[in-house]
């Protein structure tokens, strides 16, 4: 992949996509320019691009990744080098409640987005055709739940989704993968295992928690709270991003995990625990005092974690961030930032409920 190439990035303005945005203008390599397109839904917001270059450099457009037109134009104009596809549908939750959405725009919307890449690609010169890649990035939900002894999902391991966001997830990875497959499309699918960190949605268990520390809420958990996942912080996942982009073949899976995996139990207890040094409550009294139990959700997987031995050994990458150290860093930022969190609610988020707890 061109170092200094012009990217296409979807859902450049939600979570993951506007911390990949950060780091790239931070860390480098730096892409020659960078073209955002988001639809700005309920968790893509304009206020996480604060801070990025200027329109010559990182150029934002509101629309949809199904709007092959305007897709087609932006692709030609900017002579887009590499396409990053984060703009989906996530909440684990929000799809039990319709999965409409999710089939719109993880299915519909990501193969529109798959055409429309397909047939820019078709007509490049050479050189630009073989430096031309398509990054989608997935899930390790898509691959359904591992038992407490099980060891580590690799790549190329069958397809067993619970929920239908996970459901939809796969089947964008399909499309995506019979077309690197029917046409030579250069196209790379990455698995990462539950991201966190700063402007995430605060619907996700970990920004939840956090806020209703900070604001005197219970902690409500699923369960008994013995469900596990993997958490990985959300710029080491970028960094794994940013080198599968300039070193990942054409064609290949790649799984992006910490193994910094727990129960959802003690991750409440980390966020209690590190809250209590850096905000003590006045009485005394520990915030794992908060702590409540809640009706499981339908369908929820007991553990994800996938081995991702293979980006470490190919490409050299491994995480940075220990879960502490991640979590910590989560917690300042959601201390420092109450002005991005009062934006949230001023425009009529209202969703944290028990129902909405984790991704």
């Amino acid at each position: 992949m061109d170092q200094t190439g012009r990217w296409l990035i979807t859902g450049g303005a939600g979570f993951i996509g506007s911390n990949f945005l950060h780091l790239l203008f931070t860390e480098g390599p730096r892409p020659e320019k960078a073209v955002t397109l988001d639809k700005l839904a309920y968790a893509g917001r304009r206020e996480n691009l604060v801070g990025l270059p200027d329109e010559d450099t990182h150029h934002f457009v509101q629309g949809e990744i199904g709007d092959q037109a305007l897709v087609g134009r932006l692709l030609r104009e900017n002579r887009i080098a590499g396409i990053i596809h984060f703009a989906a549908e996530t909440h684990v939750d929000r799809s039990i409640e319709s999965a409409q959405p999710f089939v719109e725009t993880n299915v519909v919307g990501s193969w529109r987005l798959l055409e429309s890449a397909w047939n820019y690609w078709r007509e490049l010169p050479g050189e630009e055709k073989e430096r031309f890649r398509f990054l989608h990035v997935s899930t390790d939900e898509v691959y359904g739940s591992l038992g407490s002894e099980q060891e580590p999902t690799p790549e190329g391991a069958p397809y067993n989704p619970s929920s239908p966001y996970a459901a939809s997830k796969a089947a964008s990875d399909h499309f995506v993968r019979a077309y690197a497959r029917t046409f030579g499309f250069p196209a790379i699918v990455t698995h990462c295992s539950n991201n966190y960190g700063p402007r995430q949605f605060p619907e996700k268990m970990i920004p939840l928690m956090i806020l209703n520390l900070l604001e005197g809420k219970p902690l409500p958990i699923y369960g008994d709270g013995g469900n596990r996942r993997d958490w990985l912080y959300v710029e080491d996942h970028c960094r794994a991003l940013r080198e599968v982009l300039l070193q990942g073949k054409p064609g290949e899976t790649y799984h992006i995990g910490s193994g910094a995996g727990c129960s959802n139990r003690e991750l409440v207890e980390r966020l209690c625990d590190l809250m209590g040094q850096i905000r003590p409550l006045s009485s005394g009294r520990s915030y794992r005092d908060r702590i409540t139990y809640v009706a499981d959700r339908p369908g929820h997987d007991f553990r994800y974690e996938v081995d991702s031995s293979k980006i470490r050994q190919e490409l050299g990458w491994k995480p940075r961030e220990t879960l502490e150290d991640g979590l910590r860093s989560t917690i300042d930022w959601y201390c420092g930032n109450g002005a991005w969190c009062e934006a949230i609610r001023r425009d009529g988020f209202a969703r944290q409920r028990l129902g909405l707890l984790q991704g």
